[in-house]
């Protein structure tokens, strides 16, 4: 992995990375953040360092974050590189969001990656997923899985109004809908957990980094 690290402005380092896997599993490496950065932003292959000038330089940072070393257990390197022991932990530490899996392309979804619709709750509930970024709208969280992407495509026509809680996929992201908004995904579900919560510190519910586990109560 090479890092790319670029000014941005007079008190923040860019760094830019060449995959989405990279730049969720140099997150992860990161565990703190390093001395005097006030604030980390993710992108989908960019980390945006903002520091506090009072407490370290551009110089002093570029050390710092050469010295970080990868997590191998994030998103797609988990799949080859998980110990039992690690996807357990994992598990144990992940926000766990019930499904209820009904939603409006769920059978449509299915037929076109050639799986059942339980085949595909099956898919979707089996794995861990991290917060790659947020965007969107407040609380919207980009999230990467563990098993191979079915890299859906989006509905040829977008959705005037997706309910809130809406459960979707598009491309290799599943996600959330944090309020009743246009959207384009494929609707596979939904839930009552509130992403998106002024009454949370923070409001965001999947902040970057954050482990996911869907877990399904279609039948409860």
């Amino acid at each position: 992995m090479t890092l790319d690290l670029r000014p941005a402005g007079s008190s923040a380092l860019l760094a830019t990375f060449d995959t989405l896997q990279d730049t969720v599993a140099f997150r992860a490496g990161l565990g703190h953040r390093p001395p005097g950065v006030t604030e980390v932003v993710s992108g989908a292959r960019t980390l945006l360092f903002r520091y506090d000038r009072t407490r370290t330089d551009a110089a002093r940072l570029r050390g710092d974050l050469a010295g970080i070393t990868p997590s191998a257990t994030s998103t797609a390197a988990r799949a080859e590189t998980a110990t039992d022991a690690a996807a357990d932990a994992d598990a144990a530490a992940a926000v766990v969001i019930p499904v209820t899996y009904d939603g409006d392309d769920l059978t449509a979804v299915a037929d076109l990656i050639g799986m059942t619709p339980a085949d595909l709750v099956a898919w979707h509930t089996g794995q861990i997923w991290t917060s790659a970024f947020c965007g969107f709208a407040p609380g919207f969280s980009y999230l990467t899985g563990t098993a191979p992407s079915l890299d859906l495509p989006r509905r040829s026509t977008a959705r005037t109004a997706v309910p809130s809680g809406a459960v979707a996929l598009a491309g290799e992201f599943s996600a959330v809908y944090p309020r009743t908004s246009p959207g384009g995904w494929q609707l596979i579900g939904r839930t009552d957990v509130p992403m998106w919560s002024l009454d949370r510190d923070p409001p965001a519910l999947a902040p970057a980094g954050t482990r996911i586990r869907f877990v399904d109560t279609s039948g409860t």
